[in-house]
């Protein structure tokens, strides 16, 4: 239902993209992380099905909790594969498999902000990802004129039919090699402010 729901408000939506990355000249057999935070998901799946057929579908990180089960199962309809783990359960197993794809040059999808929050604070997480699967992260920022948002951590947005949204790909991250905890922090740190630029609505 959940998909059927997407689909039929994904139609309606006025699409306007702003590809800075060349994401849609990039090669389709060279896999990358599809960075976008919590409260941006909802139309993600979507997109990247119809816009994106071209690109093999990959896989997507969701968490262990109820609400994981969920997304992990509307991530099935699209035809992306559920990688179960959090910062909180399973995290490490799960970049490992994430990896995995990269690797094999298929997308990723990950929430940094990861499942709980605090909002907009991107975790050590999705760093660690670029570096295992020494693949590039692609920020991707969503923006609708009119939508619905939820009471939740992350202010989950739901677009109204007939909205007219707004996709921005920002450029590439190239993640680092780190030897230190410094230079890790400051990779974790660039990465954030390049996906707070994509951010108009907080």
């Amino acid at each position: 239902m959940g998909a059927v729901v997407m689909r039929t408000v994904g139609r309606t939506l006025r699409y306007r993209f702003d590809a800075r990355s060349g994401i849609f000249q990039a090669p389709a057999n060279e896999g990358l992380i599809w960075s976008f935070w919590h409260s941006r998901l909802f139309l993600m799946s979507y997109v990247h099905w119809r816009f994106f057929a071209h690109r093999p579908p990959g896989a997507a990180m969701t968490s262990q909790s109820k609400d994981g089960e969920w997304a992990a199962q509307l991530a099935l309809q699209f035809g992306i594969a559920p990688v179960r783990g959090s910062g909180g359960r399973g995290g490490t197993a799960a970049l490992r498999e994430l990896a995995r794809f990269l690797r094999r040059g298929e997308d990723v999808g990950v929430t940094p902000d990861g499942s709980r929050g605090p909002r907009y604070e991107l975790k050590p997480g999705i760093v660690l990802l670029a570096q295992l699967g020494r693949r590039p992260i692609l920020p991707v920022g969503v923006e609708y004129d009119r939508c619905f948002r939820l009471k939740t951590w992350d202010g989950f947005m739901i677009p109204l039919p007939f909205s007219r949204v707004n996709v921005t790909f920002g450029d590439l991250l190239h993640v680092a090699v780190t030897h230190s905890a410094e230079e890790f922090e400051a990779e974790r740190l660039r990465c954030e402010q390049a996906m707070m630029a994509l951010v108009k609505t907080h």
